[in-house]
């Protein structure tokens, strides 16, 4: 990567804001720096203030939102609060300590709750009269009010010892684990504790709010987790509206049921009674035997009349207004992780379930309810490589209400009942916090406020990339959407080298993502062109544009990346065809490693992070066997297994390495349980041996990202590196 001629002077001003000096004397947030560059640097991206979670007051006045700033330097993070009107002005930053403050919560209109330190604290609306609520010696993990404030739920890891055992009590030092059935870790950590919510009495004063050290574990005795992993939290969890129950996400499975079934249910709890009713399936429900070699596609599990029973990922419950009905996202079919998304409406009254989504053809991936009898929910969805608000009533008509270029995030009503708060970013943007009041009967209509301007003090001396969309013909007589991201400054009379970015999922759409490390406005400003496909197996087209992919991992989605690269070579002047590389993660850096044995000497390098190689390898190494097990169909050992599973393994990379030709810089996480750091080596490995020119950039210390602020940059300053060598000769 060229280095001087990018790097800004002064950047260590904002990047010393998260060193804990830096905190004890507030100086942390936006600072007034100047850039030695017009050009995204990976200095400049891990300077950038990284909104997170946000609530408007109760009377839609105010909103507190969480922000974390990140130190190359000290290689840490910290998050603060800050506090503004609904129409973005009167700024303030809320955070008086070195600790990170987060989880803000309104009380009233007067008040917030937030954590730190593992405790709920509680302060005024101005930041003064700070005090601590709980004592639970650092054990809050996540924490939500009833509505009457008369109670609180809160999140506690407890120990878990079903499936690896506990050492003997005079083994102090012993660091073995004897493991006795699957899922004994789960994405980048062992599974030796669990979450359980627990519900406690608050005690609210005028001056102070308490409480209580006993709680009640609303699953006690239970060996299941809530909220689920890996990334469940809070939101998994919902207060009814007289706030006299809990709706909750569980899937109540353990060891290989666990790792071969996604069926999680919403269960609603009683305070007062303590009794648990699930709201996805009769009381009487048994789950019919399974094959755990063989995908549950086409097993009794995911059987029409079974289908009945909700068997696939239920999550995310939110109570609506009038609190007559319950709502969440539902998958259909068990065992499938990318299964379409619909938004299940419940009548508590009468137990009827209703799927309001179903001529939406794609994934519904945040809600809210409104208090509008034209539109009952607003929801997010992506179509068209684009996440953008759509509203749905109970006739099941689907309105869409913004046609941004853009993803919206995280959907909140404000109690007004009339604007919604929501987080948006773009290829060029990262997230800000807007106010979207929307317009059902004149979709056109619909307004969008921009309320936060985080890190306009850096893209105001950025000189940004330009987006265009592009339509290309695909091998099966259909039609595909590319992004095609042009640098800064881009002169039409040059030709450019081009990178073809391969997504990871592989059901991940390629819509308008901010990222902070596969970052296309970065990507361009190193004066790179990237071609980014909305290949086959994406959602956004169709549940059979995006179902293809299953069992055919190497077939039309691989045809669609030449499509979209061939097309550009040949009819994008400034594209130059001799200088073109391909890169990606996860299904993405599986990818590279097929079209490195496949690709027609297209391309002059690759670059795989965390990806797949060798598939017989992948299937029991990977802790999610559900995924596995419903992309390839079957265990490899199986003598009856599909075509498609015979296909699968047949092509897998690692089978074609007598084929490479081209330089490949391989990376990988050690802590990556999901696909092991042994497929990142292996390849490597055999690029090596086969004396092709090969690097590793192995993460002891990351899982399937790269989290570190120290490792984010050597990993940008890796990449670039590599292309630089053999795209900019």
């Amino acid at each position: 990567m060229r280095k001087a001629a990018f790097l800004f002077a002064a950047v260590m001003l904002l990047l010393t804001a998260g060193n804990i000096q830096a905190q004890e004397t507030m100086k942390i947030g936006k600072q007034n720096i100047k850039l030695s560059s017009r050009l995204m640097t990976p200095e400049a991206l891990w300077a950038m203030g990284r909104i997170g979670g946000y609530e408007a007051s109760p009377d839609g006045r105010r909103i507190v939102y969480q922000v974390g700033y990140y130190s190359v330097k000290e290689n840490k993070s910290h998050h603060v609060l800050y506090m503004m009107n609904a129409d973005g002005s009167g700024q303030k930053l809320l955070t008086q300590s070195a600790k990170n403050e987060t989880d803000a919560t309104w009380i009233d209109n007067n008040r917030i709750a937030f954590n730190t330190g593992g405790e709920i604290w509680v302060m005024n609306a101005d930041g003064t009269n700070r005090q601590q609520a709980t004592s639970t010696e650092g054990n809050v993990e996540g924490f939500k009010f009833s509505p009457d404030r008369q109670k609180v739920v809160i999140l506690k890891s407890i120990p878990f010892h079903d499936i690896i055992k506990e050492n003997p009590a005079d083994l102090p030092k012993a660091t073995g684990r004897l493991v006795t059935d699957l899922m004994y870790r789960h994405w980048d950590h062992y599974v030796e504790s669990i979450q359980h919510p627990f519900v406690a009495d608050v005690d609210f004063g005028d001056d102070h709010v308490t409480v209580a050290k006993e709680m009640k574990d609303i699953l006690e005795g239970e060996p299941y987790e809530c909220p689920m992993e890996p990334f469940g939290g809070i939101e998994q969890i919902d207060w009814s509206r007289d706030s006299k129950c809990i709706a909750y996400t569980c899937r109540k499975q353990t060891g290989l049921m666990y790792s071969i079934s996604t069926d999680s249910d919403i269960y609603l709890y009683n305070i007062g009674s303590r009794e648990t009713k699930n709201l996805c399936k009769p009381a009487d429900y048994k789950a019919p035997e399974v094959d755990p070699t063989k995908t549950l596609k086409h097993q009794s599990v995911n059987s029409p009349e079974n289908l009945k029973n909700n068997p696939g990922y239920d999550q995310n419950p939110k109570f609506s207004p009038d609190g007559k009905y319950v709502a969440w996202l539902s998958m259909a079919r068990d065992g499938y992780e990318s299964d379409r998304q619909r938004l299940c409406c419940y009548n508590l009254q009468t137990g009827e379930k209703r799927y309001l989504t179903e001529s939406f053809d794609s994934n519904v991936d945040d809600f809210c309810w409104s208090d509008s009898k034209d539109a009952i929910i607003y929801f997010i969805g992506v179509w068209h490589a684009t996440e953008n608000l759509y509203s749905i009533n109970w006739k099941g008509e689907v309105k869409q209400l913004t046609t941004d270029w853009a993803d919206f995030g995280s959907l909140q009503m404000m109690n007004n009942g009339k604007q919604i708060l929501a987080e948006r970013h773009s290829y060029t943007a990262s997230a800000d916090l807007y106010v979207v009041t929307p317009n059902s009967k004149k979709p056109s209509g619909t307004k969008i406020q921009q309320i936060t301007a985080e890190n306009k003090h850096i893209f105001d001396q950025l000189a940004k990339p330009t987006v265009q969309q592009r339509w290309v013909g695909t091998t099966d007589g259909q039609k595909m959407l590319y992004w095609v991201i042009l640098p800064p400054d881009f002169d039409e009379t040059k030709k450019y080298p081009t990178l073809l970015f391969c997504e990871g999922g592989p059901q991940s759409p390629v819509s308008q993502f901010w990222s902070y490390r596969w970052n296309f406005m970065i990507m361009a400003s190193q004066g790179y062109v990237i071609i980014a496909p909305n290949r086959h197996g994406l959602p956004g087209f169709g549940s059979e544009w995006c179902e293809e992919i299953s069992g055919d991992w190497t077939g039309q989605c691989m045809n669609d990346y030449l499509s979209a690269i061939d097309d550009a070579a040949q009819n994008l002047p400034f594209v130059d065809k001799d200088r073109m590389g391909a890169v990606g993660a996860s299904f993405g850096g599986f990818s590279v490693y097929y079209l490195a044995g496949h690709h027609d000497k297209r391309f002059k390098c690759f670059i795989a992070h965390d990806g797949a190689f060798n598939l017989e390898a992948m299937y029991t190494e990977t802790e999610e066997n559900w995924f596995s097990n419903w992309e390839y169909d079957d265990a490899y050992w199986n003598k009856d297994r599909t075509a498609n599973a015979d296909k699968t393994y047949k092509n897998s990379p690692h089978l074609f390495v007598d084929k490479w030709d081209t330089p490949i810089l391989c990376i990988h996480g050690e802590k990556d349980y999901r696909i092991n750091y042994t497929q990142g080596m292996s390849a490597f490995n055999a690029a090596r041996m086969r004396g092709i020119e090969a690097q590793l950039l192995i993460f002891p210390d990351e899982n399937h990202w790269v989290l570190k602020p120290q490792n984010g940059v050597l990993w940008q300053r890796t990449y670039f590196n590599w292309l630089d060598r053999w795209l900019k000769k």
